[in-house]
């Protein structure tokens, strides 16, 4: 067992980034209306930056707003706002909105959050806001007394501001703008709070659950019911059935004895599990939950459950960790096509072809660990089946994302990736074919499961992504209106050694063996300067590496290898184990880089936080 003890912390991390992503259907997106709901660790707010100039304060660490995990609306923590607004002097903080590609739109007329005072404050004392937008877009700065029609912050208690987005405008009686003032408040992605009156006074105050919403309140909503909990070893597990409405989020409520319950979390509405990580402790936990509406208004309490803490052999480990991986797909698959969601908020019919292929292999997983029926999973991938017979494709590759409801192609990382993508769709197929080999029983719906892949399988141009008849190499996208505008090789060492060994082995549009040599690994000027244009070394530019890395030797791969997807992705269906090309064994090449990664990590000669023992590596990088 001191395998399983020493490695408990890292598993137990995977596991927990995996069940917090486990999702449902909701009515409405959390990232449509969610500025800020709680920071995720630390003291301090990382998407938030401060300044000022004396005889002025604003406390921070490291430029950024301070946490509070004592005073908060929702727990773990609130946003701790101190500062001191001196003659002569300046402050302002800006609380910005975490950004990442494709982001969701707000949906709603006003500005809503929670603040709390240990004491009454006047509003004129309070400090002035302003708007900015992620087009550049930016809203004169108004003093909170003008925003709200209180006179005092009461003291003691948390107070709800709804400032309607019209109010941000300027006055009329004052200079204006030298263009047209129109801003888009959907697209806003940054709160300034800046200093007002100067009073020369000390004032903290608590700012919670920052939200877009429409001023109209909502239906009351119904308490979660089927509250269920399951006990592992430093953590539990409980889960619940959603609740009809526009729920802001549900409120997660503990107790050691029973009887006296603390709030300890939250959780976005589309999730309808919770993690809660207790450490060592075996004494039981009581847990009900609440759903809480943009209002603040709480539905009835649930039911409540309990449960212990409990050593897990390293079977029951390991299970713990493959079940959390299953059902990420099988419980936020999107109910038209069957597929997971792609995991950017705001964009629940967004689907990834490649990620659907992991997707894929983990319901057979799920089979054969018992977590659902045959039945089930075959269902499961009929319906999958029928919506990719019917999505886009282009000469028979699928686009890198999809629309769930439609099946039509979305261009996410621009308009020229409207096309076909051969990596994306090697992923896809790759789990496929698994499929098709694991659903072999002489009955009418398995035997239509084979039927549908092999013609999917058979219709896949991989000739046609070569871009010339005579080219060394595959091509990563065509699209019908750009068509080779992308332009990108596939050159090996990466993720895409998959593509060239499916494209080799088609049965109706098969490229040459050679291109195994002369496009993945290939030692052409076009293929060592791609591989150094990424890597920055020469170190594995021509395919082969032969240095040694932490006392490591790595037979291929640019620099130190890469990041570890580079060991997954061909080699979900793919065994590389007692395959040896003229380059390396695989197996062994592999077990090599994640060590390298590792290594690394322990090393860390760039003193990064959090990297260290317990670090297994880099998957992206």
């Amino acid at each position: 067992m001191s395998n399983y003890k020493n490695h408990k912390k890292i598993v137990l991390v995977f596991f927990m980034l995996l069940v917090t992503t486990n999702t449902i259907n909701a009515q409405d997106s959390y990232d449509e209306h969610m500025f800020f709901d709680n920071a995720k660790h630390g003291s301090n707010y990382h998407y938030s930056y401060g300044e000022y100039s004396k005889p002025s304060s604003l406390k921070f660490i490291d430029t950024k707003l301070l946490t509070d995990s004592i005073t908060f609306l929702s727990a773990p923590n609130s946003l701790k706002l101190q500062w001191k607004s001196g003659p002569g002097g300046n402050w302002n903080v800006s609380i910005n909105k975490k950004r990442w590609r494709g982001q969701a739109n707000y949906i709603g007329d006003t500005l809503s959050f929670w603040c709390f005072s240990k004491k009454k404050i006047s509003v004129d004392k309070l400090p002035d806001l302003s708007l900015k937008n992620r087009k550049g877009g930016r809203t004169p700065t108004v003093a909170f007394r003008d925003l709200i029609d209180d006179k005092v912050l009461q003291e003691g208690k948390w107070i709800h501001i709804k400032i309607p987005f019209n109010r941000f405008v300027y006055d009329p009686e004052m200079a204006q703008p030298t263009y047209d003032f129109d801003f888009d408040h959907s697209l806003m992605n940054t709160i300034t709070f800046s200093q007002g009156i100067d009073d020369n006074e000390d004032h903290i105050i608590y700012i919670d659950d920052i939200v877009v919403i429409n001023g109209n309140s909502s239906k009351q909503l119904e308490a979660p019911s089927n509250l269920k909990a399951r006990s592992y070893d430093r953590h539990i597990d409980i889960t619940w059935e959603s609740v009809d409405g526009l729920v802001k989020y549900y409120k997660i409520y503990r107790s050691k004895d029973g009887k006296k319950f603390k709030d300890i979390g939250i959780q976005r509405p589309e999730f309808n599990r919770y993690s809660d990580y207790v450490g060592l402790d075996r004494a039981p936990f009581y847990y009900r939950i609440t759903a809480v509406d943009y209002n603040q208004k709480e539905s009835e309490i649930s039911n409540s459950v309990t449960a212990s803490t409990r050593e897990l052999s390293e079977e029951e480990l390991l299970t713990m960790v493959q079940e959390a991986g299953f059902l990420y797909y099988w419980e936020s698959a999107n109910s038209n096509s069957g597929l997971a969601r792609e995991n950017i908020p705001g964009r629940n019919n967004l689907i990834a072809s490649g990620a659907s292929g992991f997707g894929i292999m983990a319901l057979l997983v799920g089979i054969e660990r018992n977590f659902i029926s045959r039945e089930e999973g075959r269902e499961r991938i009929i319906q999958i089946l029928n919506f990719l017979e019917k999505s886009d494709r282009f000469h028979g590759v699928w686009p890198h994302f999809l629309d769930d409801a439609t099946g039509k192609t979305i261009a996410l990382f621009g308009p020229k990736e409207n096309g076909g993508d051969l990596v994306e769709t090697s992923f896809l197929m790759q789990g496929l074919l698994t499929v098709r080999q694991y659903f072999d029983r002489n009955n009418k719906k398995e035997k239509s499961i084979r039927s549908q892949i092999t013609k999917l399988w058979e219709s896949i141009e991989w000739d046609w992504y070569r871009k010339e008849p005579t080219s060394d190499f595959l091509y990563w996208h065509w699209s019908p209106d750009y068509e080779w505008a992308i332009n990108h090789p596939l050159v090996g060492w990466n993720e895409t050694m998959i593509t060239y060994l499916l494209a080799i082995a088609s049965p109706t549009h098969a490229v040459p063996e050679s291109m195994y040599h002369t496009g993945w690994a290939g030692q052409s000027d076009v293929a060592i300067k791609y591989r150094q244009d990424w890597g920055k070394t020469s170190h594995g530019d021509h395919y082969e590496n032969g240095n040694t890395y932490y006392d490591i030797r790595l037979d291929v791969g640019v620099g130190s290898g890469g990041p570890l997807f580079f060991t997954h992705y061909s080699f979900m269906g793919f065994d590389p184990r007692d395959k040896t090309d003229k380059y390396t064994n695989y197996f062994e090449n592999n077990r090599k880089l994640a060590l390298i990664n590792r290594a690394y990590c322990v090393d860390n000669p760039k003193g990064y936080k959090g990297y260290g023992e317990d670090a297994y590596g880099f998957n992206s990088k």
